[in-house]
This record gives structure tokens, sequence and C-alpha cells, in this order.
């Protein structure tokens, strides 16, 4: 499907989220109706401010049954993120995706700096209000915004494939309290299987940042990714096509 025809069902879902009672879908392109080659908007791509470091690379290429997205991480760091209708509810909503692990990374550890790192990653971003934040965390976060330029988010969650942890674990990330990895596949890579994940937006997030705010705030994007900065290590795995809906 053509990325123009993609904004215009955004365009319309938004004015769909501002007046319906009920929870409605959100309009993810699929990457399986994508060619292969660099996904289309309105996916981009998005890396750290000022990021000196090698881009985590994304392409859509052909995986046994369907177009997929392909995910390359080497020594990297990198996102493919769709920005979501301002004031996407989050509520009753299910996100669902597929992915396989091809190639994962040896020597990551999310309980270290060092090792923070993951071969595979689906994130929501939430716009968070700061008001419950420590008065630290909000100096943090409107810091991060002045430098960046953007409206980053107060809180991320992200599903996450560890080599370690075990599934349904918990826990910060390393560098800042703003991002948390919830664990949903685990152990080495498992080349040519394919894992399908469902999981509740609001109930996950409760769990993460419910002790900083009340309700579930709106979604700002969903971002897929991988990194290898810390450990220097290399990965690769292909996710399928996302959706987020009722």
């Amino acid at each position: 499907m053509s990325p123009r025809r993609w904004t215009g069902l955004i365009a319309v879902s938004l004015a769909a989220v501002a007046t319906a009672d009920a929870p409605v879908a959100v309009p993810i392109p699929p990457f399986s109706a994508m060619a292969p080659g660099a996904p289309v908007p309105p996916w981009r791509i998005a890396g750290l401010p000022r990021q000196t470091l090698p881009m985590t690379r994304f392409d859509i290429a052909s995986s046994p049954g369907a177009n997929a997205l392909r995910v390359s991480a080497d020594a990297s760091y990198g996102n493919l993120v769709l920005d979501t209708p301002r004031g996407a509810a989050t509520q009753a909503l299910m996100l669902r995706w597929s992915w396989s692990l091809e190639r994962g990374l040896a020597t990551s550890d999310l309980s270290r700096k060092d090792g923070d790192d993951v071969p595979l990653k689906v994130c929501a971003l939430f716009d968070m209000p700061l008001d419950g934040l420590p008065l630290a965390e909000r100096l943090r976060v409107r810091a991060a915004r002045a430098l960046s330029g953007e409206h980053l988010p107060a809180a991320t969650l992200c599903y996450v494939w560890d080599r370690l942890l075990p599934v349904g674990a918990r826990v910060p990330n390393a560098v800042s309290a703003r991002v948390q990895y919830l664990v949903v596949s685990s152990g080495p890579a498992r080349p040519g299987q394919w894992l399908r994940l469902e999981r509740s937006l609001a109930d996950d997030f409760r769990q993460s940042f419910g002790h900083e705010v009340q309700g579930v705030p709106p979604l700002l994007a969903i971002a897929v990714g991988a990194d290898a900065d810390n450990t220097r290590g290399n990965s690769q795995g292909w996710v399928g096509d996302i959706t987020l809906s009722p």
C-alpha cells in the first residue's frame, strides 16, 4: 500500500480517536505489504540526540511466508518509529506482533550498563505528564527534549528478547528509568522459528509506571529496534506485522 494512502488512513483514524466512544484500532502500516528495500513512510528511522554511533539497519526482505522487517545491529543503535495519531487512547487495546531471532547478542546483560543491549524490541512511547515524576527526573526529561528538539516521551515500555532474564521479568533501562523493559521472549536465537505475541498496553503500563501516574496516558508512537552499542556485538532478527486493536 502506498505511503500516501497510509497517511490518509491515519488522518481518518485521528478523527475517529477523537470522536469514538469505544476504543478504535491504531493504523500500523504492515511490513508484509511493503516492497523489499527501505521501510516506507510514515515509518521513520530515529537515533539518539547527536548520535555518532552507527545506526541499526532496517530493511524489508523476504522471509518464509511473507515480507518482513529485518533488524540488524552491529555495535549500533537505532529505532524504526511510527508516530501515532495525537490522543490515541490505549485503554482496551492489544499490541500484537510476531518476531524471529536469527542471531542474538553473546554478552548482553540488562542488569549492567555495559551490557544494556537487546537484539529485538517493540516499544510503546507514552505521552505521560511530568507532574508525578521526581524533580530530578522532570529536569532530565526537559533537558533531553531541549537537546533533541523533539517531544520525547516521559514513559517508554519496551517488550524485549533477552538471553538471560526469564519471560515476565521487568527491569529499568540501565541509563534511564524513563524506559522500562519487559521480557517477552528469552534465551538464545531460534533461527527460522517465529513467535507470536500479544500484550495489553494498559495493563503493562500500569505495572511499569502506575506508581507515578493515575490512568494510562495517550500513545505517542510505536517503535521497533535493536542495539549493540554497549556490548559491541552484532545481531539479526525479523519482525512481522504489528497491530494495535481492541
